[in-house]
């Protein structure tokens, strides 16, 4: 289990964002944090994997939390969930290595995605010792909520292919449309278009595999 901190000042909010975090799949929420301060404590009593950190907290500005707990020895990832808008948050937000930033308001499904992206990439096993290509390809891969929205065609959102793409370079071996859809919980249709995409920009090869009748199935594997 992924085991989650929500911290935001207001605790109604706090208990929706905490309702939604229960609804994902190898998830628990251990704690919720109104302040700065007691979001730096209970990150140092309950050790989670994962903070869901409001910017706009009563004694801190959110990413200085961050900054705190980098000092103080915490490796926990940060995931930002906010309604600050302004470059600069943003901008501070990928300095400080955040694995995603989400706007206020959002519904399940906009948290889901980005809970599941992030589960798919924890669970990436780079090993002891890496070659220079899966260096490269260590560094070369995205950040998540990175994908830029000029590079998709008409009518691919930026949330479901960062969760295709996640689940393609999460996968042990190739992936057709049919298995991308039933691991993302998309058609087949929308899953191989995602798939076809990152064939034709470089982020993933394809494959044919031949049966003994019918056509030749599309294989797909992360660049």
């Amino acid at each position: 289990m992924i085991r989650v901190l929500v911290v935001d000042d207001d605790f109604m909010v706090a208990r929706i964002h905490r309702g939604f975090v229960e609804r994902v799949d190898g998830f628990e929420v251990v704690g919720t944090a109104q302040t700065g301060d007691e979001a730096l404590a209970l990150v140092g009593s309950l050790q989670p994997d994962l903070v869901l950190l409001d910017l706009y907290l009563p004694d801190a500005f959110g990413l200085d939390v961050v900054t705190r707990l980098r000092a103080a020895g915490q490796t926990c990832d940060v995931l930002v969930i906010t309604a600050a808008k302004e470059a600069d948050a943003v901008r501070g937000a990928v300095r400080q290595g955040v694995v995603g930033y989400l706007l206020k308001p959002f519904t399940f499904a906009d948290l889901e995605q980005r809970l599941r992206t992030y589960a798919v990439e924890r669970a990436r096993d780079l090993g002891d010792e890496l070659t220079q290509e899966q260096i490269d390809a260590a560094f070369g891969a995205p950040p998540v909520g990175r994908i830029a929205v000029a590079l998709l065609p008409k009518g691919l959102s930026t949330e479901t292919a960062e969760v295709v793409e996640a689940a393609l370079r999460g996968a042990s071996d190739t992936l057709s449309a049919t298995e991308c859809a039933e691991a993302v919980g998309i058609s087949r249709v929308s899953a191989r278009r995602y798939l076809e995409h990152f064939v034709a920009s470089g982020r993933a090869d394809v494959t044919l595999r031949y049966g003994s009748t019918g056509r030749p199935e599309r294989r797909y594997r992360s660049r």
